[in-house]
């Protein structure tokens, strides 16, 4: 039997993606979070996880190194999703993509009058895709970590993050403005993979369809 490997991340994915493995029954021998390991196996022979950084998890799936994987659709969006089935939304990771500002800064004015905008964000893609559809004239500045600093140094005039609870913004000065897309966990598959697995992948995908969070 072929074996089938899993592409996940650490972290907040991680997290509540291990109560749907046991729900579908795969039982990782370590856990991601502690070990040193990029490869582990499962009380499943034929089934191991692959723990790659969450960004590169469509890679991965795509071009062949991972059968399925767990990301969440902000990443997708931004890799642009060529080659990938995603076939479950698994409703865990919830958040929204937003546009925050500064508070006091007039966003909606900025726009209405045709402004060019500096936006900070690590969703350069994305980022540029939703500002074109609005027709809004936008400098992208790439940035990865401590997104909310940017405006508050002059660096940009607004940020495209993901925000869950915004209670980093508000400790920062900063509003949320504008909602680009809701985002959770999607399952991911490698479309070739389904093709030549798909006595064994089926059942794996239908079992994550039922184990969603609703």
């Amino acid at each position: 039997m072929a074996s089938i490997s899993i592409a996940l991340s650490k972290g907040r994915i991680y997290d509540e993606t291990a109560p749907l493995l046991a729900r579908v029954g795969i039982r990782p021998r370590e856990n991601p979070e502690h070990s040193r390991k990029l490869v582990i196996g499962t009380q499943r022979r034929d089934m191991r996880l692959i723990v790659v950084r969450a960004s590169d998890t469509p890679t991965y799936v795509q071009h062949g190194g991972a059968d399925l994987g767990i990301a969440g659709r902000d990443v997708l969006a931004e890799h642009g999703g060529e080659g990938l089935y995603q076939p479950v939304d698994l409703g865990i990771a919830r958040c929204r993509m937003m546009v925050a500002v500064r508070k006091g800064f007039d966003y909606q004015g900025a726009v209405r009058r045709g402004a060019r905008l500096r936006v900070a964000t690590k969703y350069v893609n994305t980022t540029r895709e939703h500002f074109a559809a609005k027709g809004v004239h936008v400098d992208l500045i790439r940035l990865y970590g401590s997104m909310e600093l940017a405006p508050l140094t002059g660096l940009a005039d607004a940020i495209v993050d993901l925000v869950s609870t915004g209670r980093t913004l508000r400790a920062n000065g900063l509003a949320a403005v504008e909602e680009i897309m809701a985002v959770s966990a999607r399952l991911i598959v490698n479309q070739a993979a389904l093709k030549t697995k798909r006595a064994q992948l089926q059942p794996l995908i239908e079992a994550f369809a039922r184990a969603a969070v609703r």
